[in-house]
């Protein structure tokens, strides 16, 4: 996969992003990962029957190749903005951790 192809994701404490090129209307989508998400969030903290995610989300086409690396930098930075970790591939819950070259299966994309 290129770098212009390429997904990014990153779960944090309270939101998540994600980046896809989606074959399916995003509303199914959305639906889809808040319901799967949510189910088993709720499952890890026993409890039932509670909204986990909040109803609103936002989406944006990506337009440029450009504005694609912005984003996927942006998306995998959102932990060092935080300030839980120093490097972008220290975060086990984001594609910059998954896609490390010295991990087993790890693609570099640069």
């Amino acid at each position: 996969m290129s770098y212009h192809e390429r997904r990014a994701w990153v779960l944090m404490r309270n939101h998540v992003h994600i980046l896809i090129y989606p074959e399916a209307p995003l509303s199914r989508i959305t639906k889809a990962i808040k319901n799967f998400s949510a189910r088993r969030a709720n499952a890890i903290l026993r409890r039932a029957g509670q909204p986990f995610w909040q109803d609103e989300s936002y989406d944006h086409w990506v337009r440029t190749p450009d504005e694609l690396a912005k984003i996927v930098r942006y998306i995998e930075a959102n932990p060092v903005t935080a300030g839980l970790v120093s490097h972008t591939h220290d975060w086990r819950w984001s594609s910059a951790f998954a896609d490390r070259p010295d991990r087993p299966g790890g693609l570099s994309y640069l």
